[in-house]
């Protein structure tokens, strides 16, 4: 994931709200979310390139997501694939942050992950120092440390703040909120060495660019009673909405 939002024992309905951007090339394979076949209790999205996920769900009610962390480290076939963090924890039986604690985090490029049994929910960054146990609260997740004020993390916690303020915590409305192209003014991109048209593009919440931007928004909504709603919406290279996938799990 290149955006996650995340409004954490915040509504009454819903104790853990999640909705995400899959940003990534266009050219890279990627199976929608399903039910995995060789692990099937397992819901996502799957990476064809490197066989984990950005985010996914577990039949047992264990919930996880990663975000690459943006930095000058090139990449290196030395690193284990992120996705693949995200996975283990839902196939283990281990608590948030006693799987948290055990990762070697030097095994891995940039990464920040986040996983929740429901009960707790824990962040691990290896650009960062320690296991985080995340308060009551509503946080925001791009490429760079949790609550970084990116123009997108900081528009897009206003929103979903908004949303559980109103009462309008539904997919309809958090696919909304996913959807927004507004990039940052002007004065406020950071370039990176990238050219000023891509780093402008990639500012927003909801990126299109010819060769790279938003594949997939997800929204995950775990209720008091313990059942999860898992739902998926794609889109192709221009940003126009192709596809849309469902699913439950119960306690």
């Amino acid at each position: 994931m290149c955006l996650v939002v995340l409004g954490w024992q915040q509504h009454s309905e819903f104790p853990l709200i999640v909705a995400g951007n899959r940003d990534e090339f266009h050219g890279r394979p990627t199976e929608h979310a399903h039910w995995w076949s060789d692990a099937p209790d397992i819901v996502g999205g799957r990476d064809l390139q490197a066989g984990g996920t950005w985010l996914a769900l577990h039949r047992g009610g264990r919930f996880a997501t990663v975000t690459n962390f943006r930095d000058a480290q090139l990449p290196s076939p030395k690193y284990r694939s992120r996705g693949h963090l995200v996975t283990e924890f839902l196939n283990s039986t281990a608590s948030p942050v006693d799987y948290l604690n055990d990762i070697d985090s030097a095994k891995y490029a940039g990464f920040n992950l986040l996983v929740s049994d429901g009960t707790t929910l824990a962040c691990l960054s290896n650009r960062a120092d320690g296991v985080r146990i995340l308060a009551p609260g509503i946080y925001g997740l791009s490429n760079a440390l949790l609550d970084s004020p990116w123009h997108k993390v900081v528009r897009s916690k206003a929103a979903l703040e908004a949303l559980i303020r109103n009462g309008k915590v539904n997919e309809t409305e958090l696919f909304r909120l996913l959807d927004d192209r507004q990039k940052a003014p002007v004065d406020e991109v950071e370039r990176e060495h990238l050219p000023f048209e891509t780093a402008h593009a990639i500012s927003a919440a909801f990126i299109v660019l010819p060769d790279y931007g938003t594949r997939s928004s997800s929204v995950a909504l775990l209720d008091a009673a313990g059942a999860w709603r898992l739902s998926e919406r794609r889109y192709d290279a221009a940003g126009k909405r192709v596809g849309d996938s469902a699913f439950a799990i119960t306690p």
